[in-house]
């Protein structure tokens, strides 16, 4: 019974993400045209990730672990753990002010409807060319220079071992802050592995826990850099919330 349920929560995720995707379609693809109209395209987008995200039954808490404060008038590259698709909607909900853009795999643009609006506001990478992985770096510089802050999950993709608390991290967001100078906010989204995981089978609405762990200043080494985020989001996961 108890899966029966999960599928059927699941299967409303689908006439969600549909419903709300057919409705805000016309307007963010109209408005990802020119660059000048991206922030008012944004409010839309940001619709859509405030709708599926509180339409699935989640709620967020912010424990704030720095006293450091995001600045409206400064883009970002803003990074994260990555166990759950849920984990994309979170960066929108928590930057109202900051008009986002995502690193994200070039498969997705196949998906019917939301692909044509993809390939719009997300740099897109094909992880198995050389070319793209070298450029997507200078696009998203690019984006950043015209205001948009850039989420980049820097594990790379969710891992495959469930039991893995949190993976490896690759240099790109490190790279793009190093080399064009932008600082990088760190945060931890706790709770959407065993909420939403990527098996079908399981799952259940609640609470996601969300730590906002520093920013980052580019002026350390790349390697202190990734060091010190992974470990920041590391100690955040394993630690117990009251």
């Amino acid at each position: 019974m108890k899966v029966f349920l999960v599928y059927l929560w699941r299967f409303w995720m689908v006439i969600l993400g549909t419903v709300l995707t057919l409705i805000l379609f016309l307007p963010v693809y109209l408005l990802s045209i020119r660059k000048e109209d991206y922030k008012l395209c944004y409010f839309f987008i940001r619709l859509w990730a405030l709708g599926m995200f509180f339409g699935m039954g989640f709620r967020y808490r912010l424990i704030k672990e720095t006293k450091k404060k995001i600045d409206k008038k400064q883009a970002y590259v803003i990074i994260s753990n990555h166990t759950s698709i849920m984990d994309v909607m979170l960066p929108c909900i928590l930057f109202p002010n900051h008009p986002l853009c995502y690193v994200g795999k070039k498969e997705i643009e196949k998906i019917p409807i939301f692909g044509t609006v993809y390939r719009r506001v997300c740099v897109m990478v094909d992880r198995k060319s050389a070319r793209s992985r070298a450029d997507v770096y200078r696009r998203c510089a690019e984006r950043m220079q015209d205001g948009q802050s850039v989420v980049i999950f820097p594990e790379g993709g969710v891992p495959d071992d469930t039991n893995v608390i949190l993976d490896q991290f690759k240099d790109g967001a490190f790279i793009l802050a190093t080399k064009h100078q932008f600082p990088i906010a760190v945060f931890t989204f706790k709770g959407l592995k065993e909420m939403f995981p990527f098996d079908n089978k399981k799952g259940y609405p609640g609470l996601v826990d969300v730590f906002f762990n520093d920013i980052l200043m580019p002026d350390l080494p790349l390697k202190d850099l990734k060091k010190k985020a992974h470990q920041e989001i590391r100690l955040s996961l394993l630690e117990k919330i009251k």
